[in-house]
């Protein structure tokens, strides 16, 4: 028997392979499925069975194509009800793989087809929980995602994931390992722990929603306790895994068509296709296509994706560094934006070579920022979450989390002039390129954030560990 966790650090996801006397089962693929294939070949083994723990939102899952190439059967637990061929599995259903097992456990709650799957070893002995989004290494799913399909409030749906917990999970072995589908990052908990193994004993003595003598009305109001707004594109990604997708491939191929610069600007006009650059912020501050947004492919590239420009329908064409065309295309297809109309070929040089307009962003060092600022005069926006502002933040700045830049874009003065920050640079950018999109310029971005701001004498509040605001 052979387990391998393949994480995605992008995602904060984990997709399970596992490998019985020449068997093999995966388990919540992501959509590319030609990591899963090489190792199929490599192994000499062939895929029986693809078992998802429930609808995913952050992500589309690869079950249709790694079905079509394998001709394995797509496994759901109780209650799933996609629009494809599909194994309808019951509660305490046993498949076998080689010579071990995998267990149905239903366990409704983050979602009402969420399942966790039970490893049962080659003796007969319960080995590892594959725990989808019911449990994590830390926290528990969140209860708030599938309001409207069950017709049920968070409170509600937390209620049954408390019993789901305790009924299902909490009642097996302390050595039992956990391998949860998602880490720190994902969108899909709270509170979720770095770390992506652990055993049923270890989340018992620290995860919080499994503390001995918990009531249900404890855990119905912890869980619930200041859960954010869900990405946008969430719900769009749960219906592309219901219904069925373009295959990756086709997606891959679109978005790898190199357009020259000529094209490019004609391509967006036509189309009305969003700009995205997914250079480093640094490179973007210093140059750019004209109403591009940035969001760059080294940091929470798709998740921020999904949630600044939300509709997965949108015609999108890139700007990448050369040779980072491939990965980008591929990140995007993970979240269901499958409107790839191509990247500009040769990427921004190509632009700023042929003579086209070129826009910049405003960005000044924290030294700069020091000199300049006048605190309770000048205007200071943070776009940080709110946990990290009242952690520790400049002295009258506002608190404007990037997340809601939709909501508060529109309280802001074109008059009058701002300094804005993140913790690096990183959220600043993307939030300095929507603004400039639609015709704010009267700001200055700082350059390294409040990881540079720190260093410098400008009045700050009292730093509290974040720890203790999330509390």
């Amino acid at each position: 028997m052979k387990i391998e966790q393949i994480y995605t650090g992008c995602l904060a996801q984990g997709a399970y392979y596992i490998t019985s006397n020449g068997e093999a089962a995966i388990i919540d693929p992501l959509r590319e499925t030609e990591p899963y294939m090489e190792r199929l070949e490599k192994d000499g083994v062939k895929l029986k069975y693809i078992f998802e723990t429930h609808f995913h939102a952050d992500f589309v899952s690869g079950h249709l194509d790694l079905s079509k190439k394998t001709g394995a059967k797509i496994v759901y637990g109780p209650n799933a009800k996609p629009e494809f061929e599909f194994i309808s599995a019951k509660d305490n259903q046993e498949f076998t793989i080689g010579t071990i097992k995998i267990k149905v456990l239903h366990t409704p709650g983050h979602t009402m087809e969420s399942t966790t799957y039970l490893l049962i070893d080659e003796n007969g002995k319960d080995h590892a929980i594959f725990s989808g989004d019911t449990l994590f290494i830390g926290d528990v799913g969140r209860p708030d995602l599938a309001q409207k399909v069950a017709h049920m409030t968070q409170e509600e749906l937390a209620a049954v994931l408390f019993h789901s917990l305790r009924d299902k999970v909490m009642t097996l072995a302390d050595d039992v390992i956990v391998y949860p589908a998602h880490g720190a990052g994902s969108a899909c908990g709270k509170n979720m722990s770095k770390e992506t193994v652990s055993t049923i004993g270890e989340q018992k003595a620290t995860n919080y929603a499994l503390r001995a003598n918990m009531t249900e009305t404890e855990f119905v109001q912890e869980v619930t306790e200041g859960l954010l707004p869900p990405p946008a594109y969430f719900g769009m990604n749960v219906a592309m895994n219901k219904t069925g997708i373009e295959s990756f491939e086709e997606v891959f191929n679109n978005g790898m068509r190199g357009i020259n610069a000529i094209e490019f600007e004609s391509v967006v006009e036509k189309t009305g296709a969003l700009i995205l650059d997914t250079r480093d912020n640094s490179d973007f501050a210093k140059g750019y296509v004209p109403q591009s947004i940035n969001i760059g492919i080294n940091g929470d590239f798709a998740p921020w994706v999904g949630s600044l420009i939300a509709d997965v329908k949108q015609p999108i064409v890139l700007v990448t560094e050369i040779g980072f065309e491939e990965e980008t295309v591929t990140r995007l297809s993970r979240v269901g934006f499958d409107n790839l109309l191509g990247h500009l070929k040769y990427g921004f040089q190509a632009w700023k070579q042929s003579g086209y307009e070129v826009d910049s962003i405003n960005r000044i060092t924290a030294e700069k920022f020091e000199k300049e600022v006048k605190i309770g005069e000048s205007k200071v926006i943070d776009v940080r979450k709110k946990s990290e502002y009242e952690a520790e933040h400049v002295n009258e700045a506002y608190s404007r989390p990037l997340a809601s830049i939709n909501e508060w874009i529109k309280d802001i003065n074109p008059k009058e002039h701002f300094y804005m920050h993140c913790a690096g640079g990183y959220r600043s950018m993307m939030a300095a390129s929507i603004l400039q999109a639609r015709g704010y310029r009267n700001f200055s971005e700082i350059e390294g954030g409040f990881g540079a701001i720190s260093k410098t004498n400008i009045p700050k509040t009292d730093f509290v560990c974040q720890s203790k605001v999330l509390k």
